[in-house]
């Protein structure tokens, strides 16, 4: 599913028409967005949390070469789903099976 699906799905079941629709979904988008590079976590409750974690700096192996090579330390956002989210996720994949 695409963003735009998203916006289409959204503004069917709200009745908003579709561009304010598009404008809420990259509103929330860009606030979770601009918390995750301000070091915040965003945590939604029943779906799961968005937050940066630190990678640290590791020497890795060119596949190729063989060389070795430094990775440094870098921030990466993460999303961990929350128990619930991750349940009804597996509960709907055992059904299909």
């Amino acid at each position: 599913m695409v963003k735009a699906e998203i916006v289409d799905i959204l503004a069917e079941q709200s009745g908003l028409t579709k561009l304010e629709t598009k404008t809420i979904v990259e509103g929330v988008i860009s606030t979770i967005s601009e918390a995750l590079l301000k070091g915040e976590r965003v945590d939604l409750r029943g779906f799961g949390n968005f937050s940066v974690k630190i990678r640290k700096s590791k020497v890795a192996r060119n596949p190729n070469t063989g060389e070795e090579v430094i990775v440094p330390q870098r921030a990466v956002p993460v999303f961990k789903p929350s128990k619930h989210f991750i349940q009804a996720v597996d509960q709907e994949n055992q059904k299909r099976n």
